[in-house]
């Protein structure tokens, strides 16, 4: 196989990827920036596999996840003493109120791995995935390891270099991801067996580009009853059917399932009345919602509201 050969639509990264290895001119770090699911996670994979292309047994260990020079970063939460990606959380059935981050401790395994030489690769890989999570304590002490990695090279993904500090940003090279085309996007959700999501315009519009996010918002979509969907489909007319509705909004859906439907509500109602007004007060749903406000009597509220709004058409 091609390196890169499954990215779809980066061409600009890739050649740049490319020419790094050509040329012999790999940086010490590099920033992978755009938006969220358009493909930098995957094209870190593929970077490090061009890098380790002339031992297979070693590109083998990458990919089950089991290469000794290579350390793969997420952000985590921490429950009971013990830290947990978000699929960890998700698999124990833990509610977080508070997204998950890169740790100082985490930092510090990071120095603690680059202190010994590779042991199979030319050099040590690092991947920190969301580093825009970092806390400053965090990015402080990553800095200090960017400025002397050693026989090592970093890769930090994050949505865009004013997420992160500048004094990170500017140790790295910028790799700019951009968002893809509907024709691109199509070619990615089919080849990726998730084909049925282009049957859903809201969800695609939700995704705006990112075929990452269209496969997590469908999942996050079935998750969610479908009763509960079809009541909110039409602006419910009764004041009872509100209240009932935000019964079951709070009863069912944790937090994050609660914000997501804020920003699909807003594809739905703009199709069906084209309010803006609408729209805006579902931001103020979000304000709130992230507020702890309490959720049942916010959506009570915001559901009033917009059938006052729908009303005054």
């Amino acid at each position: 196989m091609k390196p890169f050969q499954s990215l779809i639509g980066q061409e600009q990264a890739v050649e740049l990827l490319m020419q790094a290895v050509k040329k012999n001119r790999v940086a010490p770090a590099y920033l992978f920036v755009g938006a969220d699911g358009v493909g930098k996670s995957l094209a870190a994979r593929c970077f490090i596999e061009l890098l380790l292309a002339e031992d297979e047994t070693a590109v083998n260990k990458l990919r089950t996840g089991n290469h000794p020079d290579v350390l793969w970063v997420e952000p985590t939460y921490l429950h009971q003493g013990q830290r947990l990606t978000a699929q960890e959380a998700i698999e124990k059935g833990l509610k977080r109120k508070t997204p998950p981050s890169i740790r100082l401790e985490q930092v510090r395994e990071i120095t603690h791995f680059l202190a010994r030489p590779p042991l199979h690769a030319p050099r040590n890989i690092i991947v920190i995935e969301q580093a825009e999570t970092m806390a400053e304590a965090a990015a402080n002490a990553l800095l200090k390891t960017l400025e002397e990695p050693g026989n090592a090279t970093l890769i930090l993904i994050a949505p865009s270099p004013d997420a992160i500090l500048p004094t990170l940003v500017s140790r790295c090279q910028r790799i700019p991801f951009y968002r893809l085309s509907p024709d691109a996007i199509a070619q990615v959700l089919v080849q990726t067996g998730h084909g049925e999501i282009l049957h859903h315009p809201a969800i695609l519009n939700l995704a705006q580009g990112s075929p990452g996010n269209a496969i997590a918002f469908y999942t996050q979509l079935q998750s969610i009853p479908e009763d509960l969907l079809n009541s909110l489909a039409n602006i419910p007319t009764t004041v009872r059917g509100m209240l009932e509705i935000a019964k079951t909004i709070d009863k069912t859906l944790d937090m994050e399932a609660q914000l997501w439907l804020v920003d699909y509500l807003q594809q739905i109602y703009w199709q069906n009345t084209h309010q803006g007004a609408i729209i805006q007060q579902l931001e103020k749903t979000r304000k709130y919602l992230l507020a702890f406000a309490q959720a049942r009597l916010v959506w009570e509220c915001t559901l009033l509201q917009i059938q006052q709004l729908a009303d005054r058409r």
